[in-house]
């Protein structure tokens, strides 16, 4: 009866999320003034936390193919997230993958129903496991691929591509406290928790460096990071028009504000918290 009680709580003030979420993004929306060649202009954000939100919907509108459907990997309860305006405001289809048990269950019970056809899995996702995505999704070219896992996502990134996956727009979770010029990741540890992995939980992840080299072999083109330097964006070239990409003038880097925020030092000095971890250069 007490679960019940507490799971119903939960549901509502996730329903209330959902809400808020929605007139806040289509506030902020309205509010942009955009400007094509800047991706900073574009952001805005409704379910997403850093001006994703807006940053896919120019990409997006920008597709000269479309097959309304995103993959999101790292989903948490389906509502704060780079997928949920899709879902929720856009009637995407999609597969969301989230490693908590528990937020998949909060999210098939309320943000799941906003969908057309969208599903959540519970997944502890590893390069082994993304054959077990590939067979789970629809479509192996979404219009959307989300990896945002704080660990092993450069490993993870290639067995995608590898699987045969080829995302027409893909954000990537990068870490600044790398800076803009390291090309490196951490060594691959399929049980890799981040918060675990070191008391500063700063060692995770990949440098933007690093992203834009990998992407680079797969014939991607870098679009931008996102002012709070969270994410940065990558889109298949072959889906837009030359002249569209070629405006294009993103931030190139960003110091990440959460991070900042806490240590109230600047990236170079983070990493030196670190520096003693075991790194991979790319």
């Amino acid at each position: 009866m007490i679960r019940k009680l507490i799971n119903y709580l939960l549901d509502v003030r996730d329903r209330q999320r959902i809400a808020i979420a929605l007139s806040k993004g289509a506030a902020m929306m309205q509010a942009r003034n955009v400007d094509f060649k800047s991706p900073a202009s574009w952001e805005f954000s409704g379910f997403s936390q850093n001006g994703e939100d807006g940053i896919l919907d120019v990409l997006r509108k920008k597709l000269n193919a479309s097959n309304r459907y995103f993959i999101e990997i790292g989903a948490a309860d389906g509502i704060e997230n780079n997928s949920g305006w899709l879902l929720v405001a856009e009637k995407y289809n999609g597969l969301l993958v989230e490693g908590s048990p528990h937020l998949v269950e909060r999210a098939k019970r309320t943000v799941i129903g906003y969908s057309v056809g969208a599903e959540i899995h519970n997944m502890f996702v590893t390069k082994e496991s993304v054959l077990e995505i590939k067979s789970l999704a629809l479509y192996h070219d979404p219009d959307v691929f989300s990896l945002d896992i704080d660990g092993n996502d450069y490993y993870v990134a290639e067995a995608i591509f590898n699987a045969g996956f080829r995302p027409k727009i893909f954000v990537v979770e990068y870490n600044s406290v790398y800076g803009p010029k390291q090309s490196v990741t951490i060594e691959y540890e399929p049980t890799f928790v981040f918060t675990k992995a070191h008391p500063t939980h700063l060692y995770y992840g990949v440098s933007i460096s690093g992203w834009r080299k990998f992407f680079e072999r797969y014939g991607y083109r870098f679009i931008s990071v996102d002012r709070n330097g969270v994410n940065a964006f990558f889109v298949d070239p072959r889906y837009f028009d030359a002249s569209f990409l070629d405006e294009i003038h993103g931030q190139e880097f960003a110091e990440n504000q959460s991070q900042y925020k806490k240590f109230r030092i600047p990236n170079e000095q983070q990493f030196a918290l670190i520096a003693d971890q075991r790194f991979v250069s790319i």
